[in-house]
């Protein structure tokens, strides 16, 4: 027989545990979640449980802030700088992470990202100073941008059909962790340390936990999952059935689609919110409504309590919507998701009473965490060879919205007024979906899905030929 000439298909499993498509790089069409098989469950419970610890020490100083800003004699615009620079830092770290992950595949990368951030969580009780402070939250930032890895490993393990919900899964158990360290650190760690020493002593020295933890899931992760349904992008390599991919010709198509910039800013007003509500709640419930430091911190801990379901509802909305409508479907619960939460935002900055405003603070939530979701479950679809990139702008997006709404907080008088400017941007950012217009799929208002782009799955390993051309 003549050789074709092209290198013989290499795969780690010769079987799974799971129903796969072979059409889609052998991923899997179902998600069970009390699975842990190699590869695409194994994948799907690292790829949370990793983002989980990342954002458990990403924000495990917030609960501590009052009785570091007692400490150090900080003031209001003094922490709020501290906040903003722990979220702004990992912007860079997301536009980063995306074309890497298209690369070397997001195992390998939340690795390094969990080990590295580790060190600065475990310094935290070397801080002197407000300028310290904020160095020190720049530094633990890094670990923010593991949500890349999160959104594309689970993209890699699951099909079109499926994909929405696996992504808001694994995003909406990662983001988590936000919820549970405020419990744990502020009502459980932080009492439990402060026993046997004083309060300063306590947040100095609690940090070394989450870091240990840290440090241990990055090494343990490497070790017992793969980055594709057919193994380790090394091994692909190695074997020929994948090409390199230049992170910089990824980044730049990614970059390139205006629809990634729509869904950068609808992601801001989600994931953006999420993020100012993990800084800011503690303090708005200790100061506004005169709650001590572990209350406060386990009233803000409901918040991130939503994300045990919320986040997956909006995905597997997302993906019903679109098994009956297409993409169109996907963007209508897109912008009903972030018109509600726009709506609520408005309706907390009003309430005045503790009981009514924890009532409005979960409802917000859980609109907050499935807009998330159904941002995800369009991700894929906008330029599938780009996903990693693509993914790690949004993700950015997430980050520049704390941002900006942080300067609000920071330098607004009252909180009321900052939510005020909250609620209106979201309510704005919700009519953008009308400017989606992603090839091959219908538009929320006009078009049709074309069934050749249909058929086709949201993210597999590029071919060698297909790259060549894309270069």
């Amino acid at each position: 027989m003549a050789d074709t000439g092209s290198a013989p298909e290499y795969k780690k499993y010769q079987t799974y545990a799971l129903n796969v498509d072979p059409d889609q790089d052998d991923k899997a069409t179902e998600i069970k979640l009390c699975n842990f098989s190699r590869p695409h469950m194994r994948a799907f419970h690292c790829s949370w449980w990793s983002f989980f610890i990342a954002f458990f020490i990403w924000f495990a100083i917030t609960p501590l802030l009052s009785e570091i800003k007692i400490t150090l004699g900080l003031n209001k615009q003094q922490l709020w700088t501290s906040s903003i620079t722990g979220v702004a830092g990992t912007i860079f770290m997301r536009f980063l992470l995306g074309p890497q992950c298209d690369k070397y595949g997001a195992r390998v990368l939340f690795t390094v990202v969990l080990c590295i951030a580790s060190i600065p969580t475990a310094l935290t009780g070397l801080i002197e100073s407000s300028a310290g402070l904020a160095i020190l939250r720049l530094f633990i930032g890094i670990a923010g941008g593991s949500f890349v890895m999160c959104q594309y490993w689970s993209s890699r393990m699951f099909t079109k059909e499926v994909v929405g919900t696996a992504n808001a899964l694994v995003g909406g158990w990662g983001n988590l962790g936000g919820g549970v360290t405020q419990l744990v650190m502020g009502s459980l760690l932080f009492p439990l340390f402060k026993t046997g020493m004083s309060a300063e002593m306590a947040w100095r020295t609690v940090s070394i936990v989450p870091a240990i933890v840290a440090f241990s899931t990055g090494i343990t992760v490497y070790f017992i999952s793969d980055d594709s349904p057919k193994g380790n992008y090394s091994d692909l390599k190695k074997h020929g059935n994948m090409p390199e991919v230049s992170a910089a010709a990824s980044f730049r198509s990614g970059a390139m689609n205006f629809n990634t910039w729509i869904l950068f800013i609808q992601y801001a007003c989600c994931f953006g919110v999420e993020l100012t509500m993990n800084n800011a709640a503690a303090l708005y419930f200790r100061e506004e409504f005169n709650q001590s430091t572990e209350a406060a911190a386990a009233i803000a801990s409901i918040f991130g309590w939503m994300n045990l379901f919320a986040r997956g509802v909006g995905g597997f909305a997302s993906d019903k919507m679109s098994a009956r409508m297409g993409m169109r479907g996907r963007l209508i619960v897109q912008t009903v998701l972030l018109a509600c939460e726009g709506a609520m935002v408005l309706i907390f900055a009003n309430t005045s009473n503790l009981a009514g405003a924890i009532v409005v603070m979960i409802v917000f939530s859980i609109f907050v965490q499935a807009a998330e979701g159904s941002t995800y479950g369009i991700v894929p679809y906008v330029n599938p060879p780009c996903t990693g990139s693509i993914a790690g702008i949004v993700g950015a997006g997430g980050n520049s919205g704390a941002v900006g709404f942080g300067l609000a907080f920071r330098q607004l008088a009252r909180y009321k007024d900052a939510f005020i400017v909250m609620g209106c941007v979201i309510l704005a950012s919700a009519g953008l979906s009308a400017f989606i217009f992603i090839k091959g799929h219908a538009s929320l208002l006009c078009g049709s899905d074309d069934p050749n782009i249909i058929g086709k799955g949201a993210l597999s390993v590029p071919e060698p030929d297909a790259e060549e051309e894309e270069a």
